[in-house]
């Protein structure tokens, strides 16, 4: 008999989990969040699940009140006998404290794998992780997407003239790069100094991007200052136009205000994170469809290799 499958949301990632729900003709399970006066809260499961796969849809972006109502799902599910509970988190937050970058600090992004397995999750099915060695820090099986397979084919529809792909640093070369051979473009890089956290000190271009359509590439752009820095260069460096893509619009501080100030034509982005709020050069794909198709390949005990590939 085969195991009846349920979705579930915290308050962080609604509305995409109620998307990928609906893909499987289902609605997300009724689930209660009880507040208490001093901001305590408890989640708590209205239907059963007993026995049950329970895919938990939830983003852990700021503030940690999302992962920590993560946690506190999957330690209730555990306790409702749920048979087998999948972590599906489209944004994995604190993964750029994937190292000890300097002493006496933590590695935030083993710490939260630590808390996850601790909870009890079966399985992590996440997207585009900030740091690729992040799926060793779990010994349970990690299915680790790329953005890549939404963001490729609409850039092939925009059927740019002179396409060229670019890196807004060093650190996102590997992934420019990886976009770059598949379309069969030109490759250029930003490289940046940073004076302190989110303050860039000065940024060079290494490439020629005269006369190009440049598209910058990363995974998070947080207050935006790398990102439009960087375009506002290569247009001073003649190239035609610029557009950028990133997989999670953390978009915080003036992010807003500096991309809609910036030389940037589009940011084309995911619904990994829902936007705080709307603007006319943001443009949102939506990772439902993905996600919805990967669940059901494990459902079904089938291959997803095809989701592990660029293309």
């Amino acid at each position: 008999m085969a195991q009846e499958i349920n979705f579930v949301s915290g308050r962080a990632t609604k509305q995409l989990a109620e998307d990928i729900a609906k893909c499987f003709g289902k609605k997300l399970l009724n689930v209660k969040i009880n507040i208490f006066c001093d901001g305590e809260f408890q989640p708590s499961f209205e239907e059963t699940i007993r026995g049950n796969n329970l895919f938990i849809i939830q983003s852990t972006y700021a503030p940690t009140d999302n992962i920590m109502e993560l946690l506190m799902l999957i330690d209730a599910a555990k306790r409702a006998s749920a048979e087998h509970i999948i972590a599906v988190i489209p944004y994995f937050g604190y993964a750029r404290q994937d190292r000890k970058d300097k002493p006496r600090v933590s590695i935030g992004a083993k710490l939260i794998a630590n808390l996850l397995t601790a909870a009890g999750i079966n399985r992590l099915i996440t997207m585009d992780l900030h740091a690729d060695q992040i799926q060793g820090f779990f010994d349970i099986p990690v299915d680790h997407l790329y953005a890549s397979s939404i963001f490729i084919p609409y850039l092939r529809e925009l059927t740019l003239e002179n396409p060229t792909i670019a890196s807004p640093d060093t650190g996102g070369t590997r992934r420019a790069a990886s976009y770059s051979k598949f379309l069969n473009t030109d490759f250029v890089i930003c490289y940046k100094q940073r004076a302190k956290p989110n303050e860039i000190g000065n940024m060079v271009i290494i490439g020629d991007v005269k006369g190009r359509d440049v598209v910058l590439v990363d995974d998070i752009i947080d207050t935006a200052g790398t990102i439009t820095l960087a375009a506002d260069l290569l247009m001073q460096k003649g190239a035609k136009s610029v557009r950028a893509i990133c997989t999670h619009p953390i978009l915080s501080g003036n992010a807003y205000q500096n991309i809609e100030n910036s030389a940037i034509t589009e940011l084309i982005t995911t619904d990994t994170i829902p936007l705080k709020k709307s603007s006319p050069k943001i443009k949102v794909l939506t990772t439902a469809r993905l996600f919805a198709d990967v669940i059901d390949k494990i459902t079904r005990f089938e291959s997803i290799s095809s989701h592990f590939n660029f293309t």
